[in-house]
């Protein structure tokens, strides 16, 4: 059994659908990349998973399960227990996630009592473990500082040690190196690469950069428009991406160890827009798709499990590949 299966999630707010029976499961210990454009869900989905959407959104159908056990049958108190201790968020900014006025040591202690009951300095003792877990150097000095006393690397590694306080078993992690520079993003990516392997955690890493999901992902979802059009290993992806807006993505991103330099290559673009679909019937991506025939515009196509334990919403892909070899995702 998997350790997270999200299964035909539908999240709809006021005049639009955000998610759109989206289907993926994650195996414990491994990481999952949920890629795509911004706008295409990928971060709707994950405060699904921990039930936390803004007021005005709503699961209109699906089941999300945790070990079996379906997270949208739980009360409100008891996802509580769930949140921190099983499945943790680390969000995109941390510093508008964590409190300023507000020491980090407290705010670290405070998930710890909430779920494990420590006494105050027990909790505490705790908080300089996490910290040093995360590689901040002089942990006990550091217990006392405020957010705005850190660089952006720094908070972004409290929001680690708060997110892993309890060992949880899921880690979500939603663009956590957004707002970091390219050597601090690799240092925030291998701590929680390490965590993974060292807590045993599964990771789903919801993410826009593919040079990322190329060093650390395990396996691939791809997300357009609130569904899920391609999923699959990540060397398969990368060697032959099946979905034309994987092979769009791809083709957009630059190659900086090409054997020419990349600025003597003319980079791909997707032309238009995530919504410009919106209000037309079929697949989402026909409009801004290469080789769309007639029917895609017709039907919504269904994900088509492949032998290479791949799988891609693509007809036209499908019948290049040599025919539903699969049946469609359930």
């Amino acid at each position: 059994m998997s350790l997270l299966t999200v299964d035909k999630l539908s999240v709809a707010f006021p005049g639009h659908v955000a998610v759109r029976e989206a289907s993926f499961s994650i195996e414990s210990g491994e990481t999952l990349a949920l890629v795509g454009e911004s706008g295409c869900g990928k971060s709707v989905t994950a405060f699904s998973v921990m039930r936390l959407l803004p007021s005005n959104a709503r699961i209109a159908s699906g089941r999300i399960l945790l070990e079996g056990t379906d997270l949208l049958s739980l009360s409100e108190p008891e996802m509580r227990e769930v949140r921190g201790a099983k499945v943790s968020l680390i969000q995109q900014e941390p510093m508008t996630s964590l409190n300023p006025v507000l020491s980090i040591g407290l705010q670290i202690t405070e998930v710890i009592r909430r779920h494990e009951k420590l006494s105050r300095r027990a909790a505490r003792a705790r908080a300089v473990e996490l910290l040093d877990l995360v590689r901040i150097p002089d942990a006990h000095r550091r217990l006392d500082d405020h957010p705005h006393n850190l660089s952006g690397g720094m908070r972004q590694r409290v929001m680690i040690a708060m997110a892993v306080a309890c060992r949880p078993r899921l880690l979500i992690a939603d663009e956590p190196t957004t707002a970091l520079d390219v050597t601090t993003q690799a240092q925030v990516l291998d701590l929680l690469d390490d965590l993974r392997r060292r807590l045993g955690m599964a990771v789903l890493l919801i993410t826009h950069d593919l040079g990322v999901v190329a060093q650390w992902a395990d396996r691939i979802a791809v997300m357009y428009a609130g569904r899920i059009v391609e999923q699959g290993g990540i060397e398969p992806f990368f060697a032959r991406p099946l979905h034309p807006y994987s092979r769009g993505l791809l083709g957009a991103r630059v190659d900086v160890d090409a054997d020419e330099h990349y600025s003597k290559n003319r980079l791909s673009e997707i032309p238009g827009s995530v919504g410009s679909a919106a209000g037309q019937a079929g697949c989402s991506f026909a409009p801004r798709c290469p080789v769309a025939e007639p029917a895609c515009r017709r039907a919504v196509p269904p994900l088509v499990a492949l032998p290479d334990e791949r799988a891609v919403a693509c007809p036209v892909t499908v019948v290049l590949a040599g025919g539903p070899h699969g049946a469609a995702l359930r």
